[in-house]
């Protein structure tokens, strides 16, 4: 895969995070060499002070870090540890690390942004560059151009102020913008809603992971969480709002509870959830991380997950694969991992794979989804 981006005669050496011996995708796309071709074009003066939002493996970070101020905005721990390794590895002047929950740096002279794929994220981030930003500041922003709607333009119209787009290059466009909407609206920090049939409720920041409702794997997998008087503690991976560590707190009282999930605002909506419905009082974990990363081995009795299937825009099953190996490392002797999966992805052959086929087991299955045990 190639490594090598070459743009206006300078050249960086760019990985995804984790880095991977067999990768098959790179850590930049067209829309960063889109957006490094226009900034040069304007002729910036040295030392402006760029806010960088959704870098997704530090790419425009490394660019624009030797000449300029640049603070790094992202609701992602893997994109904040890709773009270290990759400032490190290019020999590039340190930045700032923010998350989008943190209020904006003061005295920007320039927004980049790549657009998330949540319009609630979206909604978030435009409020609160409209509630920063002075109005003389510009913004720009990229995506593939499929991906740019009307109703994409109308949030930027909406929330923060008047907006145009540039014509099509590499199948991307660029988004232009200022905050000067005189009556901006403004957008909830949370959406929450009842769980079905549970007695509890979630409140979700704006880049949860299905924070308008209750994904069906979750739902599914709800009805067969175990409980168990001797479970001492389980980890909850890829955690998003805590619905599945809260139920399992209920059924299990004894029990310590780990959240583990690559999303600031998917941790810090769990630990809030978590509080709201078991107390202040229950062992609990919230961690940002990568999988387990870090982790101990052979010091846990359950890991639950219910793994995603793509990294930022990209379809893949690594993340899947590591979190079963992770998984496999931090348990005891005996103890258990539970997965749901849809049922054309083959969750049982990895985990044969890895734990031997007497030890993996299926729990249940619906016509879309699958649950698995697999025991070490």
């Amino acid at each position: 895969m190639k490594t090598e981006l070459t743009v206006n005669e300078r050249s960086l050496t760019l990985c995804r995070f984790p880095k991977r011996s067999n990768e098959t995708l790179q850590a930049w796309d067209a829309g960063d060499e889109y957006l490094i071709n226009h900034v040069e074009s304007m002729g910036l003066d040295k030392g402006q002070h760029i806010l960088i939002i959704n870098d997704s493996f530090g790419a425009l970070s490394c660019y624009f870090s030797p000449y300029h101020q640049v603070t790094m905005m992202s609701d992602s721990f893997i994109s904040q540890q890709g773009a270290k390794a990759n400032l490190k590895q290019n020999q590039s002047k340190s930045i700032e690390f923010l998350t989008t929950m943190d209020e904006l740096p003061s005295k920007v002279d320039l927004v980049l942004l790549q657009l998330p794929k949540s319009n609630r994220h979206l909604t978030w981030i435009l409020t609160q560059l409209r509630q920063g930003l002075n109005a003389n500041v510009p913004i720009i922003a990229v995506n593939k151009a499929k991906e740019i709607h009307t109703s994409t333009l109308k949030l930027f119209e909406q929330y923060l102020g008047a907006t145009t787009t540039s014509l099509a290059w590499k199948k991307h466009r660029l988004v232009f913008s200022c905050a000067n909407q005189t009556a901006p609206k403004q957008a909830e920090i949370y959406s929450e809603w009842a769980v079905d049939k549970q007695n509890y409720s979630l409140k979700n920041r704006a880049n949860v992971y299905s924070g308008d409702s209750l994904d069906l794997g979750a739902r599914f997998i709800l009805e067969h969480l175990p409980q168990d008087p001797t479970l001492s503690d389980f980890i909850d991976l890829g955690c998003g709002n805590g619905v599945l560590s809260i139920k399992m707190g209920q059924l299990n009282p004894q029990a310590h509870i780990t959240c583990v999930d690559e999303s600031f605002m998917a941790v810090q909506s769990a630990k809030e959830n978590l509080i709201a419905a078991l107390g202040d009082k229950r062992k609990i974990a919230c961690v940002a991380n990568n999988c387990l990363d870090g982790f101990q081995a052979e010091t846990s009795s359950m890991v639950i997950c219910n793994p995603p299937f793509h990294q930022q825009q990209a379809i893949t099953d690594h993340i899947a694969w590591q979190m079963f190996c992770d998984a496999k490392h931090v348990l005891k002797q005996g103890g258990k991992l539970l997965v749901i999966g849809n049922r054309h992805l083959g969750y049982d052959v990895k985990l044969v794979r890895l734990f031997g086929k007497t030890q993996v087991k299926k729990v249940a299955q619906n016509k879309k989804f699958v649950i698995l045990q697999a025991t070490k």
